[in-house]
């Protein structure tokens, strides 16, 4: 619906403010030209400009500051034709529309301005338009727009605050993911949220398994305490202990003038998140088991023992087991942080999740930089699917980013790195092994079997005439059983997927790892 100027009583400029009526007592006229003295004065007072037209473009108000900047008289204008007065004008289009323009770029005396322009109804009849100046050039547009945007950086700032005013920012239901790997994790969080046992969150890197600590931490009776997190990896052995237990002021040279606490300190009531803790140095690892069992931390330089209250989330993507072996990580440790495991599914485990988390990522960089989301296509889909993604969903994240600015509206698969969807050494060499002898039983078995032999006959008589080892008979039983899918599916990719029992994403990595996507339509 157009944006409308209703107008009810007087408004500015004689011709279309309703005429003063003689029948009427002289107090109430005194009152009546007061108040229209008072409007237009008010008018006058701000510093927006103003100019009012009737229904023929004639002008019937010009504020005194609009007035000053075209070099004219407000009362000698009225009544001219509001083009001859102010260039570049659109009242004229407003009147012919009868629908307002908003924030309109108009070139006056050499300065590009911001213009409203309404339309000025009364009892539904058009009778005139009403413009305005609200902004006299564009750097004072800027320097407004610029405020507006330091605005709501600052209250975005302050609502993540009020919302996560422990320093966690995700909860679980931030975390994409609908496949059966991704909604078991989930219910064994909610589970053990609630209690104060010590968990370790393992998987690969890129898996997000910081998002899991932070939902932990949420989902806990110690949502409203802080959230502290330490990388064990990124801080130095000589600084670490100052790091987890805080130092005494003249603890060493350099130390901070009335010390400082540690992380336990700080996460003392909440949790305390140690990422990559299977990288912490082994005189560290037994102080922290100290702190672990008796709940108490001394400061470097301190003299006296500290009480803290913390559950401990540790993270690592290293097989801790084998380092115990290896004695890089004390065992004792090991028990006292693995009391409830946690297991993050690499992104090529929950590929079914990919659509998902692409489509979510590309939303996620499209408001960042302010653009519409691109589609991602089918063919561009395929290629993400077939990839092994060793860096999870880091990589994902990264690889859209590139073609986030690479593509357009579409995101074709040219818009993807070369290694996207490409196969992987060990793969390929496997894929020649299984091939060579599936190529060599398939003629072994042409000698003896008639032609209408069933297929799933000759796949049984490959497997038994073939000299391979297991591994590659799977292989080699597993490509026919697609093979023979994607045949009697008449090259359908998602009827195949269907009869196969598996994911249409399962389908693609096995097309791809056995060399059949590019065979296949």
């Amino acid at each position: 619906m157009a944006q409308q100027m209703p107008v009810s009583g007087a408004v500015v400029g004689e011709k279309m403010a309703a005429p003063l009526r003689d029948d009427l007592p002289a107090t109430s006229i005194h009152l009546e030209r007061a108040r229209r003295e008072l409007l237009r004065a008010a008018m006058d007072a701000v510093e927006e400009w103003v100019v009012v037209v009737d229904a023929q473009g004639g002008i019937q108000f010009l504020n005194a500051p609009y007035a000053e900047f075209l070099g004219v008289e407000a009362s000698e204008v009225l009544g001219r034709d509001v083009s001859e007065v102010i260039e570049n004008t659109r009242m004229h289009e407003v009147l012919e529309s009868g629908r307002a323009e908003l924030a309109q770029l108009q070139l006056i005396r050499g300065h590009h301005m911001i213009a409203h322009r309404y339309p000025i109804y009364r009892d539904g009849e058009l009778i005139g338009a009403i413009g305005s100046v609200l902004y006299h050039d564009t750097w004072e547009w800027r320097q407004v727009n610029a405020q507006v945007q330091a605005l709501e950086a600052e209250v975005d700032y302050y609502r993540q605050a009020l919302e996560t005013p422990t320093g966690a920012r995700w909860q679980l239901s931030d975390i994409i993911g609908d496949s059966p790997a991704m909604r078991e994790l989930a219910c064994k969080v909610r589970k053990i949220a609630p209690g104060g046992a010590s968990v370790l969150i393992r998987g690969e890197s890129g898996t997000g398994k910081e998002l899991y600590a932070h939902a932990l931490h949420r989902s806990s009776a110690r949502a409203k305490g802080p959230f502290i997190k330490l990388n064990c990896a990124a801080i130095p052995e000589a600084l670490l202990e100052a790091e987890l237990f805080g130092y005494e002021e003249g603890a060493f040279t350099g130390a901070k003038r009335g010390g400082k606490p540690g992380k336990f300190q700080l996460a003392d009531g909440g949790t305390l998140f140690l990422d990559e803790v299977g990288d912490m140095p082994l005189a560290m690892q037994a102080k922290l088991l100290r702190v672990l069992q008796d709940r108490e931390v001394e400061a470097v330089g301190a003299t006296r023992l500290v009480s803290v209250d913390v559950r401990v989330i540790a993270a690592t993507h290293r097989p801790l087991e084998a380092l115990v072996e290896s004695g890089e990580f004390r065992e004792d440790l090991f028990y006292r942080i693995n009391v409830v495991p946690l297991k993050v599914p690499p992104l090529r485990e929950r590929r079914d999740d990919l659509p998902t988390l692409a489509t979510h990522l590309l939303s996620r960089l499209a408001r960042r930089s302010g653009r519409r989301p691109p589609i991602l296509s089918e063919a561009a889909l395929e290629r993400l699917c077939a990839h092994h993604w060793p860096g999870n969903v880091r990589e994902l994240e990264n690889v859209l980013e590139a073609a986030f600015y690479l593509g357009g509206s579409h995101i074709q698969p040219t818009d993807l790195p070369d290694a996207i969807g490409a196969r992987h050494g060990d793969a390929r060499h496997g894929d020649a092994r299984h091939s060579d002898a599936r190529h060599a039983a398939t003629h072994q078995s042409d000698l003896s079997t008639p032609a209408s032999a069933p297929e799933s006959s000759t796949t049984a008589r490959e497997l038994h005439t073939t000299p391979v080892t297991l591994r590659e008979a799977m292989a080699q039983a597993e490509r026919q059983l697609i093979e023979n899918a994607l045949r009697a599916a008449e090259g359908n990719r998602t009827r195949a997927a269907r009869q196969l029992g598996i994911a249409k994403s399962s389908l693609y990595e096995k097309l791809n790892r056995h060399g059949l996507l590019a065979e296949t339509p």
